[in-house]
Order: structure tokens, then C-alpha cells, then sequence
């Protein structure tokens, strides 16, 4: 059975493999800024309108789609390299943020 990033995040972490994160929580353990993850989260939901032929029939919302790209780009998927930018930035600010 092939894992989604969500359960790779989790074991990665030492959670439960369904466990479900908010964004403070995957951006935190993924030492980016929230301002960066939700910004990836909104390119994400944007993306579940902009492009619905993509969208797999289980998801059932913009923000479950923008989550899924999320966990994506921290955990190295195809949206690592389209969100590229946001993650550099992220953590950019995460170490400003964590210096204080």
C-alpha cells in the first residue's frame, strides 16, 4: 500500500498514521512559518477550483486539497518543487521567529 504524505508526516514525527495536524502544528514540526504554510494551503485551494478535473473524487473540500498540498511540499512531493519559494521563505522566518 503506498503512503500518503500525511501518514509519511506522521511516522516521520512519531504520531499515529491518520492522525490528523493543523497548520500551526505541520508547520511547527516542519520548522516553517505559518504565514508560508498558509500560503501554501491557499495555493492549494485555489487550485481544487482553478483545476476540479484534478481533484481526486474522496476530497471533499478547498481546505482538505490545500492541506494535502502541505503536507506535499514538506514532505518532498511534486509541490516541494512548486512551492519552493514559500517553503525557502518559511523557514527563512521560522528561524527569525525561534530566535526571539
Amino acid at each position: 500500500m503506498v503512503k500518503t504524505y500525511k501518514q509519511k508526516f506522521n511516522e516521520k514525527h512519531n504520531q499515529p498514521k491518520d492522525k490528523s495536524n493543523s497548520i500551526k502544528q505541520i508547520a511547527d514540526k516542519s520548522k516553517i512559518s505559518v504565514k508560508q504554510a498558509k500560503a501554501i494551503v491557499k495555493k492549494g485551494e485555489a487550485a481544487y477550483f482553478n483545476n476540479p478535473q484534478s481533484v481526486r473524487p474522496q476530497v471533499k473540500s478547498s481546505t482538505q486539497w490545500g492541506i494535502a498540498r502541505l503536507y506535499s511540499a514538506v514532505g518532498g512531493g511534486a509541490s516541494a518543487k512548486v512551492d519552493k519559494n514559500e517553503l525557502k521563505k518559511g523557514r527563512e522566518e521560522y528561524k527569525k521567529i525561534k530566535k526571539k
